[in-house]
Order: structure tokens, then C-alpha cells, then sequence
């Protein structure tokens, strides 16, 4: 199907054509009004006149002598006094004297059918007449005609003027629209070639300049958000590659050496290892293994959560908390876990929400000596509800405090224990995606605590107020 002429029209064509059109119409159509006005106006003037010939000649005698007061009472010239007609009739309709240009009027009808003043236009020998009836006070009608060709042809002078500045109008309607296009196109003119550019190059740097208002305006101020939110994604791609790179190669590195090693011994029978030191490598594997699964699923969970796919719901974030602790408890049983916790509903991602829980939780479990505690509460203010985990641990340097939500940051006292610096990073990445905040400080008993503030629900302000 072939598309419409209309739609395959660029934009400043288009914008341009309204444009022009807009003008166009407006400037029609005041032409046309101006023309019906002066020519309204010009048909009162003259009927005016005619009116006030008729009420003069209604008091002669007779037409000529009608004719005469009319002529000696007006100035001479061709608009007043040319083709001037002055008929008389009976009251039953019949012409009973004519004087003037025009040998006969068209005579009137009826007194029992004409009872007022009108005014008509008449054709006699080719030219154009414009005639006033009216009754006489005797009886009878009276009735004036005067040529309105010096009306009709100014009418038409005036329309060929008004026809010819329509044209110039439209045309520079048109010359208006085009450059009116142009001026108010160049701001989508040059996203274009900054979209085109950045297509070209990948340069997200190539910012354009904001100088345009309205929707223009804001139309460039979000392309350049927009840059700017791709740029510092890029950059944060680029920094977890090379950060995984860095971390990944420790864990690889060592596998290789230890595997090396063990088809070493294996292709020497003379250099047999003994059970213990291949049960120990055996179990060093294992253990990196388990490591090296554990860093490539948090680096999947880091890249893939600034994407998240799971659905928010209305939660009962205690619950949440609850089966977290749970799970932890499991997971570290030479460590107690005491939990008081408030009710509190939140818009959350239930799966995401419990992974970043359980990660301050592990973190809290594992910097606890055995027998200690892991206090967990949960209190809810006016717009917020504060997960709080406390641990028993040596807590965090203070110099640590400000990098520990960093990716893949590890503090001096921590390189030797097991983790991948990304546990923490997952924490905030989580509560900032719901609108929340973390923190970490030092617990009233020493250890680490660390906050997790989510947004309440709004009914579950409400309530609270």
C-alpha cells in the first residue's frame, strides 16, 4: 500500500507546509472579510443617498421635476449625478412618469404588497444599476436608480488588490514557513548529528549545547542526561571488568599452580607426592573452586542487578528478615542470632531484598568469634523502616568505614579470610535501587553495625500516623 503523499515529508516540509498554510488561510480570510465589509459599507453610503433622493423627489409633482430638485441639490459629478432615474407609480402598480438615464424602472409591485423602503439592483443596457423604492405620502411609490458601476468597479479593484497581496502573503508565507522550519529544526538538527556522531565514534562525551527553551530545551538537556547516564554506565562496565580481571586472576592462578603440580607428580613416579600432600592439594582445589563459583555468581549478581527483571511487590519486610536469619543461622551454627524485629511494609523486590539482608548477615557471622551474637533489629520511623545488624567482631577500622561498600574493597585485617570484596557492594547496590540508604559504624559493643533504611509503603505511613 502506498503511504500518503503528506507522510513521506520530512519534518521541516511539514513544518514548513502549516506554516505557510496557516498564513495562507489567515491572510485569506482577512481579505475576504476586509472586501465584504467595504463593500457592505459602500452599498449603506450609497443607499443611503438613494434613500435621501427618494424622500425629496416623493414631494414633486412629477418625475422631471423630481429630477430637477435632485440635480440642483447635489454637487455635480459622475458618482452623483450619472444614469440618475426618477420614476413614479400608481397605487395599483402602474408607471405613471419616468425622467433620468433609464427610459423604465421595473415597476413595483402593489401597495397591498409594499408597505416599506428596499433597495435593489437593476440591469439596463449593459450597465450595472443600484435603485431605492419608496411610497409617496399621496399615495403611490416614488422610485430612484442611480448607475453603481463606480461601486462595483472599485469592489473590484479593491479585490484585485486584496487578491494580489494574498498572493504575495502566501508567498512569503511560504519563504517564512521554510525559514520559521530551519530555525526551530536546528536544535533537532544538531541531536541528530550528536546521535549520529556518538553512532560513528562511540564518543558519549560529545555533549551538545543547550541553548533552545520548551520542549526543544528539554528534549537536548535529556539526550545529554542520557550521554551522561551511558558514559558513567561504560565506565562502571569497564571498572568491573578490570576489577574481576584483577580478582579473577589470584584464584586462577593459584588452580593452575596446584593442578600443575599435580600432573607434574603424576608424570613422575619417582616424585610421587605423598597421601597427605595430595589430600591437601585435593582440598585447597576444592575449596578455590568453591571460591572462584562464588566470585563469578556475585560478579553476575553485580552486573545484572543495575537491570533489574524481578517485579516489586508489597512485602512484609519482617518476614523477609526472619527467613534471613534463618538461612544464616543454618550456615553458621557456632554463631547465635537474636532478632527483634518490628512490622513494617515496604514496595520491594522480595528475592533481591533477602539476598542483600543475608550478605550483611554472613558478613556479621563472619567477623563473630565463636559463641557470639549477631543482634538484628527492625524499627520503623515515620516514612523509613531501619534493618540494623550488629556483630561481636573487632568492627571496622575507621579508615575502612568510607570504601566498604566499595566493589571488590577488602580491608587489610580481611585479605587473608575468604570473600570477594563484593558481598557489601551487593548490599548497597539493592537498598539504593529501592530508594534507600546503608551505612556501617561501629556497634555499642564493639563489633560492626551496619543499617539498611528502606521507604515505608505509603498506607504503612499512613498507620503509623
Amino acid at each position: 500500500m502506498k503511504r500518503p503523499r503528506w507522510k513521506t515529508l520530512s519534518l521541516r516540509a511539514r513544518l514548513g507546509v502549516l506554516v505557510a498554510a496557516a498564513v495562507a488561510i489567515a491572510v485569506v480570510t482577512v481579505s475576504a472579510i476586509s472586501w465584504g465589509i467595504t463593500r457592505a459599507d459602500l452599498y449603506d453610503q450609497f443607499d443611503a443617498r438613494l434613500q435621501s433622493y427618494a424622500q425629496l423627489a416623493a414631494k414633486a409633482a412629477s418625475p422631471a421635476e423630481a429630477l430637477s430638485t435632485l440635480r440642483s441639490t447635489t454637487k455635480p459629478g459622475p458618482d452623483r449625478n450619472n444614469g440618475l432615474t426618477v420614476q413614479f407609480s400608481s397605487a395599483a402598480g402602474v408607471v405613471t412618469g419616468v425622467a433620468g438615464a433609464i427610459p423604465e424602472l421595473p415597476p413595483p409591485p402593489p401597495d397591498g404588497l409594499f408597505n416599506i423602503s428596499r433597495a435593489a439592483n437593476i440591469h439596463r443596457d449593459g450597465g450595472r444599476f443600484r435603485m431605492w423604492t419608496a411610497p409617496r405620502s399621496g399615495g403611490g411609490t416614488v422610485q430612484v436608480a442611480q448607475d453603481s458601476e463606480d461601486v462595483e468597479d472599485a469592489l473590484g479593484r479593491l479585490g484585485f488588490w486584496l487578491l494580489a497581496v494574498s498572493a504575495a502573503g502566501v508567498l512569503g508565507a511560504t519563504v517564512v514557513g521554510r525559514a520559521i522550519a530551519r530555525s526551530a529544526l536546528q536544535p533537532v538538527d544538531d541531536l541528530t548529528s550528536a546521535a549520529e556522531n556518538v553512532a560513528r565514534t562511540q564518543e558519549l562525551s560529545a555533549a551538545i549545547d543547550v541553548t533552545a527553551t520548551g520542549e526543544i530545551g528539554r528534549l537536548a538537556t535529556s539526550f545529554n542526561a542520557m550521554l551522561g547516564a551511558l558514559s558513567r554506565s561504560r565506565d562502571e562496565q569497564r571498572r568491573l571488568v578490570e576489577d574481576a580481571g584483577h580478582e579473577l586472576r589470584t584464584p586462577l592462578t593459584s588452580l593452575r599452580t596446584n593442578i600443575e603440580l599435580l600432573i607434574h607428580a603424576d608424570a613422575n613416579p619417582e616424585r610421587q607426592l605423598s597421601a597427605e600432600d595430595r589430600s591437601r592439594l585435593l582440598t585447597d582445589l576444592d575449596t578455590q573452586a568453591v571460591e572462584l563459583t562464588a566470585l563469578i555468581g556475585e560478579l553476575v549478581e553485580l552486573s545484572t542487578g543495575e537491570r533489574p527483571t524481578e517485579a516489586e511487590e508489597r512485602l512484609a519486610l519482617a518476614d523477609v528478615v526472619t527467613a534471613a536469619v534463618e538461612r544464616t543461622r543454618s550456615r553458621w551454627p557456632n554463631v547465635s542470632f537474636d532478632a527483634e524485629l518490628a512490622e513494617a511494609d515496604v514496595l520491594a523486590r522480595p528475592a533481591a531484598v533477602e539476598r542483600a539482608v543475608l550478605n550483611v548477615l554472613d558478613n556479621a557471622a563472619k567477623w563473630s568469634p565463636p559463641g557470639g551474637t549477631v543482634q538484628v533489629t527492625m524499627s520503623a520511623a515515620s516514612e523509613t523502616v531501619c534493618v540494623r545488624v550488629d556483630d561481636e567482631g573487632p568492627g571496622v577500622p575507621e579508615t575502612d568505614l568510607p570504601h566498604v561498600f566499595e566493589r571488590f574493597y577488602r580491608a587489610d585485617t580481611a585479605r587473608a579470610l575468604p570473600g570477594s570484596g563484593l558481598g557489601l557492594a551487593i548490599v548497597e547496590q539493592v537498598v539504593t535501587q529501592h530508594g534507600g540508604r546503608v551505612s556501617a559504624a561501629r556497634a555499642g559493643r564493639g563489633g560492626a553495625r551496619f543499617d539498611l533504611v528502606f521507604p515505608l509503603l505509603k498506607e504503612t505511613q499512613r498507620d503509623l500516623h
